[in-house]
């Protein structure tokens, strides 16, 4: 059917570059601990990004993302409310790794990578 989990669709994280036809190759652990997230954080999430293939140009310009690796996710914050409220399920579901941008979260579960680690993405 799609689903990925309960609250998540596989088409949600299939990646957007528009020069493949890569389905959703997202982690499991990743997905149930994000599901865990949205639980926790009662209120509905928009996936900006997923899963990108290597021809995807976000993976291209940041050959270090996670998202190649199926273990990232960007969520939509239009409002400080919604930020808020995603936030503290991530952090509650066991998530260390958090960027914050204006309008997004993009969260990580790469182990490869510095743990208990929180970071923003707006310019100085």
């Amino acid at each position: 059917m799609g689903d990925l989990t309960a609250h998540f669709n596989k088409w949600e994280f299939s990646c957007s570059c528009g020069e493949c036809d890569s389905q959703s190759l997202m982690d499991p652990g990743f997905m149930a601990t994000l599901e865990a997230a949205r639980i926790k954080s009662d209120t509905s999430y928009t996936i900006t990004s997923g899963y990108r293939c290597p021809m995807h140009p976000q993976t291209v310009s940041r050959p270090t993302s996670s998202h190649p690796k199926g273990l990232a996710a960007d969520i939509h914050t239009p409002t400080s409310r919604k930020r808020y409220d995603v936030l503290s399920g991530l952090l509650q579901a066991g998530f260390t790794r958090i960027g914050i941008g204006k309008g997004f979260i993009h969260v990580d579960d790469d182990s490869e990578k510095a743990q208990d680690v929180t970071w923003d993405y707006y310019k100085d």
